[in-house]
């Protein structure tokens, strides 16, 4: 049912309508009533269609509901107990139904279940399920009534997705397929994470002023913004690099739409570059206004945007060659790239400055 759910999100209110008014009453007002439950929620991801018995029963008795009941439920890892108000007080897994003998009571057998409430974070569910080896958790309302459960093969996929969004967060990069975003919202949402890198490298630039400041002078005081290019560059590649390494492995990024990939990260990076390249030339000529030129300022500005651009475009290339010569992007796509994407782009953002700066 939670499936079923989560389909019908993705589609218009018409459309789940219509397929609502094609089910049985029953399954329909189950169906309408995990919908009310925040899809990031316990509640959201549970299961609904629950077979449950009363710990006075025998396991034979409590076998013979299974197969009277098991069909209109989803398959599962055991039955919960549950008392006169439907509140769970054990479960008992499959292996104890057929293990134990069907004379013996349930509540000789069953054991301590878990709980959760149905609006907490379908994480924190998760967590349990992994924390104590359970095969189901049992989620209930404000009441404490069982109204579902969350098996440990959904648990698992939270956990995988959870993780997958926390770390695509750590490159700035929304979960819900990156690569198809527009190229505006891919720069507003890794932006941030590059000014942080701009203003760090400011002060580092500022902190080597102030130590080297009478040994560097006209093209050498260029060595002093190489922080910001070696932060910036590394940063916007690793970003590039991580979504099409995530994308290959989530098929997102199939054969066909790699050039488009491409196209969309090079100009983002190029933004970016462009954004942090001019933040840097306007925050170093207002700080630095009587000691700085504007002509180098602005040659510091424009070099650090060609490699930011450069950067952002080795990040693509270096794992679609990789995936194209059999080599598993994810080995190359770390030190590697980082490694080369510093080098190469300290060389450019030194060349291009050397270029636009009077002889």
């Amino acid at each position: 049912a939670d499936d079923v759910v989560d389909l019908l999100a993705l589609v218009g209110d018409d459309v789940t309508e219509e397929v609502l008014r094609g089910v049985d009453l029953e399954r329909a007002a189950g169906l309408r009533k995990l919908s009310r439950y925040d899809p990031e929620s316990a509640g959201g991801v549970m299961n609904s269609e629950l077979v449950t018995v009363s710990a006075d029963l025998r396991i034979g008795d409590a076998i013979k509901l299974i197969k009277i009941e098991g069909e209109e439920a989803e398959e599962t890892h055991g039955i919960f107990v549950v008392d006169e108000e439907d509140r769970p007080i054990g479960y008992l897994s499959d292996r104890q139904l057929i293990t134990h003998s069907i004379h013996e009571e349930v509540c000789e057998v069953m054991a301590q279940p878990v709980t959760i409430a149905s609006g907490a974070d379908q994480e924190e569910a998760a967590g349990l399920v992994q924390h104590y080896q359970l095969e189901e958790l049992a989620v209930v309302d404000a009441a404490g009534v069982l109204v579902g459960s969350i098996a440990a093969d959904d648990a698992h996929i939270v956990l995988e997705e959870e993780a997958s969004e926390d770390f695509l967060k750590l490159v700035g990069a929304p979960a819900d397929q990156p690569t198809r975003q527009s190229v505006p919202r891919r720069v507003r949402n890794r932006l941030p994470l590059q000014g942080v890198t701009v203003l760090g490298g400011l002060l580092t630039a500022w902190i080597l002023d102030l130590a080297l400041g009478e040994h560097l002078s006209g093209d050498a005081d260029l060595l002093r913004f190489i922080p910001i290019v070696i932060g910036l560059a590394g940063n916007v590649g690793i970003q590039s690099s991580t979504i099409l390494v995530r994308g290959f492995a989530t098929g997102e990024v199939e054969r066909d739409r790699e050039l488009a990939v491409l196209r969309g990260e090079v100009t983002v990076g190029f933004l970016i570059g462009l954004i942090c390249g001019a933040a840097t030339t306007l925050i170093s000529t207002t700080v630095e206004a009587d000691t700085m030129a504007p002509a180098f300022a602005v040659a510091v500005g424009v070099a650090i945007a060609v490699a930011v651009t450069w950067a952002a475009m080795l990040g693509c290339v270096v794992p679609l060659v990789c995936r194209r010569v059999g080599i598993d992007p994810a080995v190359v796509a770390g030190p590697f790239l980082i490694t080369v994407s510093d080098i190469s782009g300290t060389v450019l953002y030194l060349g291009v400055a050397h270029i636009l700066l009077p002889a």
